[in-house]
């Protein structure tokens, strides 16, 4: 069984890309050096860290995360990142499926 993460970076014009992925310093990596297995999205608005990211035991799990996470508003997402109330996520969320990672909280602009 894989454990699949869902992140939010931040990106050089303020913005927030959220996405998937299985190996979660690999994928930072990749959006970060903007090449070809970056994401268009931040190829084109510069990543440049990590902001908050959440651990669940399958695909499905991190899928809605996800999701939910894309439909919020930037306020809704830093509070999300500030205080990992996970009730602001519309859909069906079980928050005990999620396990916030720890050491990022305080780099919320």
């Amino acid at each position: 069984m894989s454990i699949y993460y869902t992140y939010i970076l931040l990106c050089e014009d303020g913005s927030y890309y959220t996405g998937i992925t299985t190996d979660l310093r690999r994928r930072e990596a990749e959006h970060l050096a903007a090449g070809k297995k970056s994401a268009g999205y931040t190829r084109s608005h510069r990543a440049v860290r990590m902001l908050g990211a959440w651990q669940s035991e399958s695909r499905s799990a991190a899928s809605r995360l996800e999701y939910g996470i894309k439909k919020l508003t930037k306020p809704q997402k830093q509070s999300l990142l500030l205080h990992n109330d996970l009730s602001v996520v519309s859909g069906r969320l079980n928050p005990q499926d999620y396990r916030r990672l720890e050491g990022m909280e305080s780099c919320v602009p």
